[in-house]
């Protein structure tokens, strides 16, 4: 019968990449008694929409297709796309009005500091070194 102790060290990759992305929102099709307010609402909205696009690129998104025949015609053909995540550590680069109706937002994901978030959760290892007694 062997007693063993192992030794465990983390694992860093060798780089890590920056991710960008800008989300869009129109001002005027938002809702709200004035300009102040739809203008508040489209910085958030293009915020999350900027989001979201962070989370595709992180996760992929999600494709569903559905075709129908009828006498082999096509008679439907419809397609929808979901995409689902978690985005820690994004960071707003910048905010500002693109033309009289849009605002964008853009969004910088550092995945150094996305690895730093991750492990001081997950705390990931391998083994360094096994000693038999």
């Amino acid at each position: 019968m062997f007693t063993k102790h192992v030794e465990w060290e983390t694992i860093e990759p060798d780089s890590y990449p920056i991710l960008s992305a800008v989300g869009y929102a129109p001002i005027n099709a938002q809702l709200g008694l004035d300009a102040s307010i739809k203008r508040l609402q489209a910085i958030k909205a293009s915020k999350l929409d900027a989001y979201r696009e962070l989370a595709e690129q992180v996760y992929g998104q999600k494709v569903d297709g559905e075709q129908s025949l009828a006498n082999l015609v096509l008679t439907d053909n419809q397609l929808r796309s979901s995409v689902e995540g978690v985005i820690r550590g994004a960071r707003v680069v910048k905010t500002y009005p693109v033309g009289s109706d849009t605002y964008a937002t853009e969004l910088e994901l550092n995945m150094a500091t996305v690895y730093d978030i991750y492990l001081s959760t997950a705390k990931p290892k391998k083994i360094r070194k096994v000693s038999y007694y």
